[in-house]
């Protein structure tokens, strides 16, 4: 297939349409505003409808009715505006609504800088709302997997009905880089797609259906209690079945490098140059940041891995807690870090990880 050349925040947007997205609702925020103004111009074109909220809580109120009644939708925003949106992502948690969201990340705590940043990693994997509920979340490292992500996580949501996110740096959504994108899902595919839907969806149900799953605060307490059970259930599977990893360069290797997203594809360009001058160095590079990829850590050989260098944009580190859950002192785990809108700088990975060797 032909290869385009997208922003990614542009390409996010069309990989979505291909998916089947047919509603988004979303409000403007640096640096994802490509996203919703894509959608509104794409949309339309595939007998979609685009809405821009008057407020992050009202476009995500708007997504969770969409895909109450059964349409692939979706919203964006970054950081802040992320946080504002928890409590409708969490009522879609709860009333298993399938719905996908992209955070373009930028810098914090509060509305921060406009610039990039890895800064949301408690928050897209412990904390994205009220409950404890957990999603699948995908970090990608370049455009072209930002797109196929997203045409993936609308297959995540509908079969677990449950909300999907893509976290992706501010420096991913504003790149440009060549894509191949997906083939477009046709009016007859998106229609069984909504179809199979019916037996939960608002689309026509007579008025003697208990509805309490879509009204929120309608449960009863054992009802909950078994929703809840379901759920743990469905992240464990995710744990054994869904997470994605890549290993690269990790079987001889003296010291890792471990990073998502951006910081991941700088590190791995350490890696190359590291072993160029003879140093046996690796990479573990969550691609799902949840649930996380513990096992790849668990199988090395820690009478060799001198150390792991956790390399994160976000000044205190935050994914080095599952790092070190996943490693259990076996050795040491450091970190090169920055944050605050400065993007990782590949001399900084390769000053820090060379004291490593010595």
């Amino acid at each position: 297939m032909a290869r385009v050349f997208m922003k990614g925040c542009e390409a996010i947007a069309e990989a979505a349409v291909r998916a089947g997205c047919r509603f988004f609702a979303g409000y403007p925020i640096t640096p994802q505003n490509e996203v919703p103004e894509y959608f509104a111009r794409r949309l339309p074109d595939v007998g979609g409808t685009f809405v821009q909220g008057e407020s992050e809580v009202a476009s995500i109120n708007m997504v969770y009715g969409a895909a109450s009644a059964g349409t692939r939708s979706m919203t964006s925003s970054s950081s802040p505006g992320i946080a504002l949106k928890s409590e409708g992502i969490s009522y879609c948690a709860s009333a298993r609504i399938p719905m996908v969201y992209a955070n373009i990340s930028r810098g914090g705590p509060g509305v921060g800088s406009i610039q990039p940043a890895q800064m949301d990693y408690f928050q897209a994997t412990k904390a994205s709302g009220n409950g404890g509920f957990e999603m699948i979340v995908l970090a990608p490292s370049t455009v072209q997997e930002a797109v196929d992500m997203t045409y993936k996580a609308f297959d995540y949501a509908d079969r677990d009905r449950n909300p999907v996110l893509l976290l992706c740096d501010g420096v991913i959504g504003t790149m440009m880089e060549p894509v191949v994108l997906p083939e477009m899902k046709s009016d007859e595919e998106i229609e069984a797609i909504k179809a199979s839907k019916k037996s939960w969806a608002c689309i026509g149900h007579s008025l003697d259906v208990d509805r309490a799953w879509i009204q929120p605060g309608q449960w009863k307490t054992e009802e909950m209690q078994k929703c809840n059970e379901e759920a743990a259930a469905m992240y464990e599977r995710w744990a054994k079945e869904d997470v994605e990893v890549e290993e690269y360069m990790v079987e001889d290797a003296e010291v890792i490098l471990t990073a998502y997203g951006i910081s991941a594809r700088i590190s791995k360009s350490v890696v190359d140059a590291l072993r160029a001058e003879g140093k046996k160095i690796g990479l573990i590079r969550p691609i799902t940041v949840h649930p996380y990829p513990y096992a790849s850590f668990e199988k090395l050989d820690y009478g060799r891995v001198k150390a792991i260098l956790d390399v994160e944009m976000s000044i205190p580190a935050q994914m080095i807690y599952d790092v070190k859950l996943a490693v259990k002192d076996r050795c040491p785990v450091e970190t090169c870090l920055c944050s605050g809108g400065n993007v990782m700088k590949r001399e900084a990975v390769l000053e820090a990880a060379r004291k490593l060797f010595e």
